[in-house]
């Protein structure tokens, strides 16, 4: 497994950015659904949500009590930046920008902010196409996707 998604993926406490509470058709709560069934401590942050997927939901990175060790984007891209702005005051050095086969929440900005502060960012993929959470569908995505150059290799 790539050395980046290893890091991002060891840590328990993930927070993920963007779930809905209208789950279906929204690629940040399945990443949310198959942390939780892995066993992850994951956390739903939602401005505009009380609750997601029967969980309490937050509404910034700061009301998560205790913290997280990374932060899954799965917003529109022009949100990203500010995102990551919050990542680092709050000291969290893991940031993973979803994407998928159509555009996600790759933001170039949010990638050079992550970047010249040293923190590890994966800007692209999803987190279900790898061990120990992905399945053989996004797998077979991820394969595909490499090649294709819509998914960062080395990552």
């Amino acid at each position: 497994m790539p050395g980046l998604v290893k890091d991002f993926l060891s840590h328990p406490r993930i927070a993920v950015i963007g779930v809905s509470r209208a789950a279906k058709g929204h690629g940040a709560n399945a990443v949310y659904q198959r942390l939780r069934s892995h066993g992850y401590s994951v956390f739903a942050v939602n401005p505009n949500a009380e609750t997601v997927e029967g969980d309490a939901c937050y509404r910034d990175l700061a009301s998560i009590p205790s913290g997280v060790d990374g932060v899954v984007i799965g917003t529109a891209p022009g949100r990203a930046e500010a995102i990551a702005r919050e990542c680092y005051a709050l000291g969290i050095k893991r940031v993973w920008m979803h994407r998928g086969p159509v555009p996600g929440s790759v933001s170039p900005g949010a990638v050079e902010f992550c970047r010249s502060k040293g923190m590890s960012v994966i800007a692209g993929g999803c987190p279900l196409m790898y061990a120990p959470i992905g399945d053989l569908g996004h797998r077979c995505m991820r394969w595909f996707l490499e090649r294709s150059g819509s998914v960062p290799t080395g990552i």
